[in-house]
């Protein structure tokens, strides 16, 4: 059984380059950068709805990171430049770790179309170079479209592509699964978190998308044939003490865990017997006991130019 990093599940939130906005939107108003974002805001949330701005316009602020083996066992959970989080040393760890760990499989849910590009502008912001990830090999591409192999978007899993829509996103994922969704905060309040200074409620949030990205890529592997339901219910309470055992020091874990459920098995003993087993775990007496939960990892501290992830 290889600890070997195969997959990095991630999320990003973000906040808005004010300056920018005010220089490239407003050039003539000569605005502060508080007030262009509030002038883009309202500009946005009459045209869409809501006052997310656009990707390009923004720059990271947390960024959290699952690693997960082969074999889907969660080995750990990083925030990066954690209490700083400084955008352009995030932004090098993201890019920088992902090399250090052999370019594993991206995981996101709608990463295809913000998180990833989002993490790509911001090395072009900060002038750091990916080459590994920018590889000019036509359809083999890192960054081709449909290369599931360097970068699995779970919502474009779930909708072919986008030929369907996934209304709910990750929050219905997550608790169709029984796992909490969201709690309290939610991506379109990020910006005035940020501006009152709580970045620790940022990143404890960006932290808990994380663990549910991780429960719905389970399933997924399940629903794709790469995972038993037998073997994801194992893998589940692994992750749930995990979990627990963090809950001791990390508010968004014990968070996390306040609002942790069960998914409910369906299969009746009559429909399907091996279904309906397959989310209960065996006792010691049948089989062999479950594999202990991973437990965290003691990392030496890092150099100045060392990946954090």
């Amino acid at each position: 059984m290889s600890d070997a990093v195969a997959h990095l599940i991630f999320d990003v939130e973000s906040i808005a380059d004010g300056e920018l906005i005010s220089a490239v939107r407003y050039p003539d108003e000569k605005l502060t950068p508080d007030e262009a974002i509030a002038k883009y805001q309202a500009e946005r949330l009459e045209q869409t709805g809501s006052t997310f701005i656009p990707h390009t316009f923004m720059v990271p602020i947390s960024v959290v990171i699952a690693k997960v083996t082969a074999d889907f066992r969660l080995l750990d959970i990083k925030s990066l430049d954690e209490p700083h989080f400084r955008p352009h040393v995030m932004t090098k760890h993201f890019w920088h770790g992902w090399e250090v760990y052999n370019m594993p499989q991206w995981v996101t849910f709608n990463g295809r179309s913000f998180d990833i590009p989002l993490m790509e502008l911001a090395a072009f912001r900060f002038g750091l170079s990916v080459p590994k990830w920018f590889d000019d090999s036509g359809y083999k591409s890192r960054r081709n479209r449909f290369s599931t192999g360097s970068h699995l978007d779970l919502q474009e899993l779930l909708t072919n592509f986008s030929a369907a829509r996934f209304n709910g996103g990750l929050n219905l994922a997550a608790q169709s699964l029984g796992k909490p969704g969201k709690m309290g905060l939610s991506g379109d309040q990020v910006q005035a978190y940020y501006d009152r200074g709580d970045l620790k409620a940022i990143s404890d949030y960006c932290r808990c998308d994380v663990l549910d990205t991780y429960f719905v890529f389970l399933r997924c592997m399940v629903m794709t044939g790469r995972l038993s339901l037998a073997d994801e219910t194992k893998l589940i309470q692994q992750a749930r003490e995990w979990i627990e055992c963090q809950a001791q020091t990390c508010q968004a874990c014990s968070d996390y865990m306040d609002h942790w459920s069960e998914w409910k098995n369906p299969w009746q003993p009559d429909e399907d017997e091996a279904l309906a087993a397959a989310t209960v775990l065996p006792t010691e007496h049948e089989t062999d006991a479950p594999p202990a939960p991973p437990q965290a990892s003691e990392e030496k501290p890092a150099k100045k130019d060392e990946a954090a992830t």
